[in-house]
């Protein structure tokens, strides 16, 4: 743990669409991998080099680096039971950390509520993009949720008024088809736009921002910047989420999967880089994780929707390495074409509110999970 007085804070970052996970982290060891990914297969010569079985994907050099340095652990078939490859219900399941039934709050929105009882900061929980992810939500927790922090700085209040009901009204159209308009509909006339109030706070981040690091132009970039720019601003914000989307490579995913992490990769490293240069990294951990991983045999240009898949934790605060175990890919060990799951992304959870949160996990998952040894 660090040993910084400041108060741990957790960066989320949600890559939509269902990354291939065999193709991020490659088994280049393993014959089958490549009997499954004859066309999309990184040849074990081009893989960046974990150990003596797993590499990372060519694109990946800035995390390849973090990993190097000790600072990014790799958490290996993450997943549950039973999924159904709906991009929908398995986001809903991670954000609500519910795979049994339909929740109405979010993982993140009831730890806010022990991070702060009495929603006594605003800008204890940020969303960095468009819509209110459901993870964040939970009664009684406001979000301060922009989707371009020097943008909104800029607008008046009447403008501000505008963004923050646009926001509510695209959260409402993301949700109300799978849990019914009407619950939906209550939640926003129940909080209304004072549940993004806090965003009037995240003005102060846009306004006192100085960094000498150069992101890059693409939107993960911008985001992350963002992130940084909040957490800089010192104005007590402890969970701070934002999402990259485009990992749906059902075709074409020589080339976008390849981008796709190039981008993802570098906007990290320059966000601990930034925080780095500011002594500002010390109280941070990232999560990264995608709603699920990519079927094992590719469909001739791309990948179909899977199950069990990769999470990263990076910061100064994470013991690096391979945690879990890689899962079988021989055919008798695939759940229907699919990876099976090695470990609970309930786990993951209750690992990171844990020992890292310093929070109830239970009171947050509802039941208890085992925690991952040795993670911070």
């Amino acid at each position: 743990m660090t040993t910084s007085k400041k108060d741990p804070v957790l960066v989320v970052v949600q890559l939509s669409g269902g990354n291939d996970y065999m193709n991020t982290v490659i088994p280049y060891n393993n014959p089958f991998y490549y009997d499954n990914r004859p066309k999309l297969g990184v040849a074990e010569n081009e893989g960046l080099r974990l150990d003596e079985n797993l590499s990372l994907h060519p694109s990946m050099k800035p995390l390849q680096d973090i990993y190097a340095n000790g600072d990014l652990a790799i958490i290996h078939g993450v997943g549950w039971s039973n999924s159904n490859r709906s991009h929908f219900r398995c986001m809903d399941i991670w954000h609500t950390a519910e795979p049994d039934d339909f929740a109405s709050e979010g993982w993140l929105g009831k730890a806010a509520k022990q991070l702060d009882p009495a929603s006594e900061n605003p800008a204890t929980v940020v969303n960095i993009g468009q819509g209110l992810p459901r993870a964040l939500v939970a009664d009684g927790v406001s979000v301060a949720s922009v989707s371009d922090i020097n943008a909104y700085g800029l607008l008046t209040s009447v403008e501000q008024d505008l963004e923050r009901q646009r926001i509510l009204n695209h959260f409402a159209q993301m949700y109300a088809p799978a849990t019914g308009r009407a619950p939906i509909m209550e939640y926003i006339a129940r909080t209304g736009t004072d549940a993004l109030k806090g965003a009037d706070e995240i003005k102060k981040a846009a306004q006192s921002y100085q960094s000498n690091v150069e992101y890059g132009s693409n939107t993960i970039s911008s985001r992350l910047k963002d992130v940084a720019k909040v957490h800089l601003a010192d104005i007590g914000s402890k969970i701070i989420y934002t999402e990259y989307g485009g990992f749906d490579t059902h075709a074409a995913q020589a080339s976008s999967h390849p981008k796709l992490w190039s981008d993802v990769s570098s906007a990290i490293a320059d966000f601990w880089d930034d925080l780095k240069s500011q002594n500002a990294e010390d109280n941070v951990s990232m999560l990264v994780f995608s709603e699920f991983g990519r079927r094992v045999k590719e469909n001739g240009g791309g990948t179909d929707h899977g199950a069990a898949g990769v999470s990263f934790l990076i910061g100064p605060n994470v013991k690096g390495g391979s945690f879990s175990e890689y899962p079988d890919i021989r055919a008798e060990a695939l759940v229907e074409g699919d990876l099976a799951p090695s470990i609970d992304f309930r786990s993951v959870y209750s690992s990171i509110l844990d020992n890292w949160m310093q929070l109830d996990s239970q009171e947050v998952i509802g039941k208890q999970f085992t925690n991952i040894e040795n993670l911070f």
